[in-house]
């Protein structure tokens, strides 16, 4: 479990008032888990697929590809393939800012929410600020590019992880290109998945994969998780 059992209930009332941010249908009543596989950018239909705990596919992203990735945006859609938000670099910007928004593409529309570089010094994160209920503001800390890093609220309660995968039959640790997504009651998934997109085109291709300058912050220096063994 990600969060003492003793707490979860309390904690989960607080995300849960917050409300969706992207979409009420992926706001999980209980704390949930999604396998997210990211497949070859060397092929048209490619990009990633998330599924919950009984196999049934949840999201899918497959606008990536050397026609789509010229675009600067990048489409979540569910199951059906209907769009549910997406993502765009901003331009121009003085630091590397995307923003989210809700649907189809960006034209005319005003931003659900931005993620940025954070600008406190000494801090090696990203910051989220969600534009439709304003001082609500998420943290990312982490590796990324290692399938380690967390999504904190305000008061600092993590919300959302993504790590490794294991294979529950072997014990063995999988590829980076399949991880877990695991959510915190209350916490809009949609949104978290749009995180995940994010990150991916800024630090998707980074050799240290760490959120702040290639480092790889908050990653096991063994290169092992010591916490895999909870998902």
């Amino acid at each position: 479990m990600l969060w003492p059992s003793a707490a979860k209930r309390m904690a989960a009332e607080t995300v849960t008032k917050s409300g969706a941010i992207v979409e009420k249908g992926y706001v999980y009543e209980e704390e949930t888990h999604l396998t997210v596989l990211k497949t070859s950018l060397f092929f048209a239909g490619d990009g990633f697929t998330a599924y919950d705990c009984k196999g049934a596919l949840v999201f899918r992203v497959d606008s990536y590809g050397p026609d789509g990735g010229d675009t600067g945006e990048v489409v979540l859609m569910d199951a059906s393939g209907r769009c549910i938000l997406t993502v765009r670099r901003k331009r121009p910007s003085l630091h590397q800012r995307w923003e989210g928004f809700v649907g189809e593409g960006s034209e005319g529309k005003k931003a659900l929410f931005s993620v940025r570089r954070s600008s406190i010094i000494g801090r090696s994160s990203m910051t989220v600020e969600v534009y439709t209920n304003p001082g609500e503001e998420y943290q990312i800390e982490g590796s990324f590019a290692c399938r380690n890093c967390n999504i904190l609220a305000a008061d600092k309660e993590i919300v959302a992880e993504i790590r490794r995968k294991v294979d529950a039959t072997t014990n063995v640790v999988l590829g980076k290109d399949v991880f877990v997504l695991s959510l915190k009651a209350g916490f809009d998934g949609a949104f978290a998945m749009g995180l995940v997109l994010v990150l991916d085109q800024i630090y998707g291709d980074e050799a240290g994969g760490g959120v702040h300058n290639g480092s790889k912050v908050g990653a096991d220096p063994t290169g092992e998780d010591s916490n895999l063994n909870i998902l």
